[in-house]
């Protein structure tokens, strides 16, 4: 048994790098810690803040003149970091 399994949770970087919103773990650490990042409305602060499925995601992706919020429902918690395809099932774009 992985130290995932049977948890309901994952660690915000985790679960973004699974997500494939950057190429590294450590480059969705820094995500999070630019202030780029809420979880459910409130800024995320740590990496490994707990995320569950049912949670909203606020994402300010890109630098500022052409950067792009995006609004993610968390469908569901990663097993692995797959291909984009698989990655795009764990979450739904919700309208901005």
């Amino acid at each position: 048994m992985t130290e995932a399994e049977g948890r309901d949770w994952q660690r915000l970087d985790a679960w973004l790098w699974c997500a494939r919103v950057a190429k590294t773990r450590a480059a969705c650490t820094r995500l999070v810690e630019a202030g780029a990042v809420r979880l459910n409305r409130q800024p995320a602060e740590k990496a490994h803040a707990r995320l569950r499925p049912g949670d909203v995601l606020t994402l300010a992706l890109g630098d500022a003149e052409r950067g792009a919020i995006r609004v993610w429902r968390v469908l569901a918690l990663a097993g692995r970091r797959g291909p984009a395809a698989e990655a795009r099932l764990l979450y739904e774009e919700l309208p901005g």
